[in-house]
């Protein structure tokens, strides 16, 4: 256990006392785990007793280039100097708009949000307006967020049936379930027939295109594009992750297929709090008032959208990632990672199944192929467990259950660590098996 100075403790039991659950509700790590960030440079962050960390969680993604870059640091205390927030169209927000529309290629009008949660909430709520259908299709163990409609089956037991709803969360009103249509990632002939029996009532279809750590097989975002396309439906990818991270051009550009709308943040804000939905010029309409029937406006309005600081943080972010070589960097770190906890797993008789791609991945503990989500509810999560406490207490942080986040700041040394630390772990995990 690493150790707590007094001044943590003390923070640490405020941190009980303030907080449901004595966190902000993004991680909940293992009794006498808990620590308090003081601050982060490139792939590392400090805890306050003074407890380095190589940081694979890099803040659930948008930390792509690293803690406190000093050309983003730079640019956000420029914009400060202008002023923090205006409640009105700025220069920045314009700018990035600019950037965004070049690098995506489904975007031809953007509208700012300040959340992943928002971007996904406000790009089906525009689905709904410009189709005046209803109902919403996503997929089991999908996550946009913590909208009403994007906690539906993100969490859900095998138990239910396609396309039944369940709410993977308390709080959301059970008249939901009957809006939401649920279908499995990965499985496109489940979908193709639900999208074909429910389609006069869909105003859209969204999609991860990469679903947490599972990678589309081939043909599927394909297939689902076709479908969709055929029947007049709009589909979104929810690129809060993938965007910037895939590719500049996202999991869209990567996969070389393209939505109708999709939402983006993370990485776009450059840690700051910023997001967007961005699509199709007709259905992005339904946002201008001057356009359209009055009935089908939808009034999007939000005090930081848009926000100056953190479109200048975006800008100088996605400047940085257009140098030549930026891709190959981020893939390399990442597959070093990868290969080196599959083949530990290996040599130590451990089954796993690699996952994601080599931007964004984990494994299974498990010897059989994860294609969607309930493929996943049959690895071993107690050994999952047991693996990324032990990896906390060698000062490795990951996101909890899973998810690796590669960065263009890591360094050999970091990987060298870390595979050090798998090689420490792994073998104490055989007894977890089941």
């Amino acid at each position: 256990m690493k150790e707590r100075s007094p001044k943590e403790t003390e923070l640490l039991r405020k941190a009980s006392e303030f907080f449901p659950g004595g966190t902000l509700g993004n991680t909940s790590f293992a009794d006498g785990q808990q620590f308090l960030v003081k601050e982060g440079l490139g792939s590392h962050i400090w805890d306050i007793s003074g407890n380095r960390y190589i940081d694979w969680l890099m803040g659930s993604g948008p930390m792509i280039l690293g803690h406190a870059h000093p050309i983003v640091t730079q640019a956000v205390i420029e914009s400060v100097g202008h002023g923090s927030t205006f409640f009105t169209t700025n220069e920045n927000a314009v700018l990035l708009a600019e950037e965004l529309i070049k690098a995506v290629p489904c975007a031809e009008k953007v509208r700012f949000t300040t959340s992943g949660t928002d971007a996904c909430f406000q790009a089906m709520r525009a689905a709904r307006a410009y189709t005046g259908k209803e109902k919403i299709l996503k997929f089991e163990g999908g996550f946009h967020g913590t909208s009403d409609y994007a906690v539906m089956s993100v969490t859900p037991s095998a138990a239910h049936e396609y396309p039944q709803a369940t709410a993977s969360t308390g709080g959301v009103p059970k008249a939901i379930e009957d809006l939401m249509l649920i279908s499995q990632y990965n499985d496109l002939p489940t979908t193709q027939a639900l999208i074909e029996s429910h389609h006069e009532e869909l105003a859209a279809v969204i999609v991860e295109p990469l679903q947490r750590v599972i990678a589309p097989m081939p043909g599927f975002l394909q297939g689902l594009r076709d479908i969709t396309r055929r029947y007049n439906i709009p589909l979104i990818f929810d690129e809060i992750v993938t965007g910037f991270r895939l590719s500049y051009g996202g999991a869209q550009e990567y996969y070389g297929v393209t939505p109708d709308l999709c939402s983006v943040g993370k990485i776009m804000g450059g840690g700051y709090p910023i997001a967007a939905v961005m699509g199709r010029s007709d259905i992005m309409s339904v946002y201008n008032q001057t356009e359209g029937a009055t009935s089908d406006y939808v009034n999007q309005m939000g005090t930081l959208n848009g926000n100056p600081i953190a479109c200048a943080a975006g800008l100088a972010t996605l400047e940085l990632l257009k140098a030549p070589g930026t891709y190959d960097k981020l893939r390399n770190t990442g597959r070093s990672i990868k290969e080196s906890l599959i083949s530990i797993c290996e040599e130590n008789n451990i089954p796993v199944q690699s996952s994601g791609d080599d931007t964004i991945f984990d494994i299974f503990f498990t010897d059989a192929p994860v294609q969607n989500y309930r493929d996943g509810l049959r690895a071993n999560s107690y050994m999952m467990s047991a693996f990324n406490t032990e990896l906390l207490k060698e000062g490795i942080l990951k996101s909890w259950p899973q998810k690796y986040y590669p960065s263009l700041a890591h360094t050999d040394d970091d990987i060298e660590q870390t595979i050090q630390a798998f090689k420490k772990i792994i073998p104490t995990l055989a007894s977890l098996q089941n």
